[in-house]
C-alpha cells in the first residue's frame, strides 16, 4: 500500500531545508553564500563588458564572523578573480581587530585595487579605520571620484563619507560624472541612494544585514532602514532609476545570530546592453 506524506510533513521538510540553508557553518566559503548578479548598462564602455566587481560589507569582524571564516572568504574572493573589491563599512567590532582584518582583505590584491566607504560603526574609531586603510593601500571613498580606465574607455567609482547625512546632500559624488558615463556608487545605507536622488548606474550598499533575522522571508521584525522592505536585501531600483544592490553583510550586529537570512559574498559581472 502506497502512503503518502501528509502537507505538514512537506511544509516541515522544507522549513528545515531553508534553514540549513541559512547557516553559514556550512559553506566553504567562510559565508552563507556567494550571491551572483549580472547588470547590464548600455552606458557601459566596450573595455568594461564583462568587468567584475566583489562586495563585502558588514564584516563586524570578529562578531560571528571568525578569524578562520575570514581566511575562506579572502580564498573565495581570491578564487573568483574580480577586476575590483568594494567594502561598505561597518568593520570591526573591536579596535585589537582593526589590523587583522585590513591586512587580510588586502591579500586579495584584485588588479584594480579595494575601495571602501565607512559605516556608521566607524564613527568611534574612524581615524583607527582610515589609517589600517592608508596602510593596506585600500582607498577611502571619501566623498570621492575615481576614474578607472582601460584603454580609452573609463568608468568611475565614486563613494560617500558619511551616508546618514540625509539632510546635508551638498556632495554627491555620481553627480559630477556626466550622464553619459557609467558611475558605481559606494555608500553603507541604501537609505542614501533614494534620499539623494543619486544617478549612478549601479549603488552598492549594506548596513541592513538583510534583516539578519526573517521567518523564512515572509517576516523581518528590524529591518534598518527608513524605507522598511523596499531597500532591505537584494537588487531593487531607486525612484530615481538607479539599481540598487543592498547585501546582507557578513557579519552580525547585536545579537550573534542570523535566521533565513544568510551572510553573503556579492559578486557582481558588468555587460553592455
Amino acid at each position: 500500500m502506497e502512503r503518502r506524506c501528509s502537507p505538514l510533513v512537506y511544509m516541515l521538510s522544507a522549513a528545515v531545508m531553508l534553514l540549513v540553508s541559512s547557516c553559514a557553518t556550512l559553506s566553504p566559503n567562510g559565508v552563507g553564500r556567494v550571491k551572483d548578479y549580472t547588470i547590464e548598462s548600455s552606458q557601459l564602455p566596450e573595455r568594461f563588458n564583462g568587468y567584475t566587481v566583489a562586495f563585502v560589507s558588514d564584516l563586524h569582524y570578529p562578531s560571528k564572523f571568525t578569524a578562520k571564516r575570514l581566511k575562506k572568504l579572502v580564498a573565495a574572493i581570491q578564487a573568483l578573480s574580480p577586476d575590483v573589491l568594494m567594502l561598505g563599512g561597518d568593520y570591526v567590532t573591536d579596535n585589537d581587530s582593526i589590523e587583522n582584518l585590513f591586512v587580510a582583505l588586502s591579500s586579495v590584491a584584485p588588479k584594480d585595487g579595494i575601495y571602501a566607504v565607512l559605516g556608521n560603526h566607524e564613527y568611534r574609531n574612524k581615524e583607527l579605520v582610515k589609517e589600517a586603510m592608508t596602510r593596506e593601500n585600500i582607498m577611502l571613498l571619501a566623498d570621492t571620484v575615481v576614474p578607472v580606465v582601460r584603454g580609452g574607455d573609463t568608468i568611475f567609482i565614486t563613494g560617500v563619507y558619511d551616508s546618514f547625512k540625509y539632510d546635508s546632500l551638498a556632495v554627491q559624488p555620481s553627480e559630477t560624472v556626466p550622464d553619459s558615463l557609467f558611475a558605481i556608487l559606494l555608500c553603507h545605507t541604501p537609505d542614501y541612494a533614494e534620499r539623494s536622488a543619486s544617478t549612478a548606474d549601479l549603488v552598492l550598499s549594506g548596513h541592513t544585514h538583510g534583516g539578519q533575522v526573517s521567518l523564512f522571508g515572509l517576516y523581518t521584525p528590524v529591518k534598518n532602514s527608513s524605507y522598511g522592505t523596499r531597500f532591505l536585501r537584494g537588487r531593487n531600483r531607486t525612484s530615481s532609476g538607479a539599481t540598487i544592490i543592498t547585501t546582507n553583510g557578513v557579519g552580525t550586529s547585536r545579537r550573534k545570530v542570523r535566521f533565513c537570512v544568510p551572510s553573503e559574498l556579492v559578486y557582481i559581472t558588468l555587460k553592455r546592453k
